[in-house]
């Protein structure tokens, strides 16, 4: 098990979960702007830094 390539896709779904997240409030119009700008941020560096780890990370299973 790799744990770089696990801790990569958690941080992954979460960046997903929170960029759903925000693109619901926007279109309901029913949160604060900063709030949503602050969620939106972290959303995109966690889904960045996920998918990077993954990407990045060999594989060296023998």
């Amino acid at each position: 098990m790799n744990l770089k390539r696990t801790f990569g896709a958690i941080l992954t779904i979460l960046g997903i979960i929170g960029l759903i997240y925000t693109g619901i409030q926007i279109i309901q119009h029913s949160s604060n702007v900063t709030n949503l700008i602050v969620i939106g941020v972290i959303a995109i560096i966690f889904f960045f830094s996920g998918m990077g780890l993954v990407r990045n990370t060999t594989d060296n299973a023998k």
